[in-house]
């Protein structure tokens, strides 16, 4: 398996597919890198050379924040929100969506599984 910015990419894919393994790279930046380098998306990453593979990584590293950079950016821009007890800050805390969607219903993915809560028992001769 060939290693691209210090991660292992499927060499049984094209590269243009293979590249977003990388923590960063999405389609876009995937064709760009591609086109920049001037390899074709639709080589198998296995076809590439070293000194392909060698450009490639040259690229992501001069132009793009990648892997456990841009996981630690990510964190530190959340302690941040924490820190200065922002809204956004005041959401992740709590574990809760932090883009403005319902919590009413769904939000399940943020919330976690259900904490069911006792109701309250209907009263005899109460309407």
């Amino acid at each position: 398996m060939p290693r691209i910015a210090g991660t292992d990419i499927p060499d049984n894919k094209h590269i243009r597919i293979s590249l977003r393994y990388v923590y960063g790279i999405g389609p876009k930046h995937s064709d760009d890198i591609l086109q920049e380098v001037g390899i074709e998306g639709h080589v198998r990453a296995r076809e590439l050379t070293d000194d392909q593979l060698a450009q490639i990584t040259a690229v992501i590293t001069a132009k793009f924040v990648v892997e456990g950079a841009l996981r630690r950016q990510i964190q530190q821009n959340i302690g941040r929100l924490r820190d200065i007890r922002s809204y956004r800050g005041d959401r992740h805390r709590r574990g809760l969506p932090v883009r403005g969607q319902r919590t009413q219903t769904n939000a399940r993915t943020r919330k976690g599984r259900k904490k069911t809560v006792a109701g309250k028992k209907g009263v005899k001769g109460m309407k």
